[in-house]
């Protein structure tokens, strides 16, 4: 996501290193080379003319401190102008119906169905609500399908009526069934086709009149580039949705979508999906993006996904047993599951600033913790518990059960001694984060 236009624009602001100060003729060649990287990112053109032209009247404008360098104010200037390209800042969905009503719209092939499963499961597990999927897709079996199974999956039924072909009705008894059985959100997912046409347009606004949703969202794929962008404009026409849902962000995506539709639509992007998962979706701010964009992470986001899955009870009982001496590799595939819930390990690792470029043409395997968990698993409960007793017939034993060699197991065990011993002299868990990390490489080395 937006490497490209990260380098793109790094290359640019370079041209003002070593300058004294800000003129017009350096800014000048430093924005032809941004807009030149926006478009190539297909950002809309008239919005990266606009942009480039409030960028420079900003840097125009600047007394350049003598403890700021041209490079970095004009760096703090673009981030601050793409924040407020992509919106300022984020914006909620309306959920204080009864009740609370969300229609999905979009292309097929956008991401709706998926999304309206990840929605489900982020209301029900972050915001306490108790949601009901409508499967509102009529011409597409596989999606009404498609959308039982995520159902089933994240603990959220799903309303359908066998036979039907009427969205309108569907829609309308779905509200209904919510008030009467107590959903308190009710999230309809709908028809799309390959391209926008009249049929499709009248059906979801008949929906729409039937059930006068609280939040319209248009889904839409962000690897489309500027496309997604003209389709988002001709939903807005018709809809006028409240806002923008950008799926497949973790693809091969040039960022051009990201970067226009606000302007052009003038509604907020309010998620962005990442991956295939039911919890890859981020709630859009417009500034951590500009942060990713600009190649400084996003540091914020990596601490609140750690937060989510810290137990402090957990913690302070590991804590005890560092003190102890008493860490042991149940600990340790503890911690394993928690860093696995928090997203693939690219994106996690793109948040690090400064690590977007460094790991640009890396292979991340999200598996990459497989080898460890295969050898912890192939050790009995005494072993996982006392790595002590973990004598030469034991380790060939879990070698062979685990489908690993003898020199990875003994690897392992080194380092895992190494550290504990490291982490009881500091008393603290602080090099727990650094032990996974070395642990995980060590069966690839």
């Amino acid at each position: 996501m937006f490497e490209n236009l990260s380098e793109k624009l790094e290359r640019s602001f370079k041209l003002l290193k070593g300058q004294g100060q800000i003129t017009e003729i350096n800014v000048a060649e430093t924005l032809k080379e941004v807009r030149r990287a926006l478009l190539d990112a297909d950002v809309n053109f008239k919005t990266a003319k606009t942009f480039t032209e409030t960028v420079k009247e900003k840097a125009l404008g600047q007394n350049v401190l003598t403890a700021v360098k041209p490079e970095q104010m004009m760096v703090k200037i673009v981030h601050d102008e793409l924040t407020q390209l992509m919106g300022g800042a984020s914006v909620d969905i309306n959920t204080k119906g009864n009740p609370a009503v969300i229609l999905i719209a979009g292309l097929q092939g956008s991401g709706k169905t998926t999304f309206s499963g990840k929605l489900a499961s982020l209301v029900k597990n972050k915001r306490s609500k108790n949601p009901l999927l409508v499967a509102g897709d009529v011409y597409r079996p596989a999606a009404i399908n498609q959308l039982q199974v995520l159902g089933e999956q994240i603990g959220v039924p799903v309303f359908t009526q066998e036979g039907s072909k009427d969205p309108v009705k569907i829609a309308k008894d779905a509200v209904k069934e919510a008030r009467q059985k107590g959903y308190d959100l009710v999230i309809v997912d709908t028809a799309g086709r390959l391209a926008v046409d009249e049929e499709m347009m009248q059906e979801i606004t008949a929906v729409k009149k039937a059930i006068d949703p609280d939040e319209i969202l248009f889904v839409v794929d962000s690897m489309t580039g500027q496309d997604a962008v003209n389709t988002a404009k001709e939903f807005n026409d018709r809809l006028d949705f409240d806002g923008v849902v950008l799926t497949k962000l973790d693809g091969d995506t040039r960022g051009g979508a990201a970067l226009s539709i606000r302007s052009v639509v003038n509604k907020p992007i309010k998620f962005v999906g990442t991956g295939e998962k039911m919890d890859a979706l981020d709630v859009f701010h417009p500034s951590r993006m500009a942060d990713r964009i600009l190649g400084m992470g996003d540091i914020v986001s990596l601490v609140e996904r750690a937060q989510e899955q810290f137990d402090a009870d957990e913690a302070r009982k590991l804590q005890s047993k560092i003190a102890k001496n008493q860490f042991s590799f149940n600990d340790f595939l503890s911690q394993i599951q928690q860093i696995k819930k928090m997203g693939s390990l690219k994106d996690l690792a793109g948040m690090i600033p400064g690590m977007g470029k460094a790991i640009k043409n890396m292979d991340f395997d999200d598996d990459a913790f497989k080898e460890v968990e295969a050898i912890i698993f192939s050790m009995t409960p005494e072993e996982r518990e006392n790595p002590a007793v973990l004598n030469g017939s034991r380790r060939k034993r879990i070698a062979a059960g685990s489908g690993t060699s003898i020199q990875e197991v003994n690897r392992l065990i080194k380092q895992f001694e190494d550290t504990r011993k490291v982490m009881k002299m500091m008393g603290q868990g602080k090099n727990l984060s650094k032990l996974m990390a070395n642990m995980s490489m060590g069966g690839r080395r």
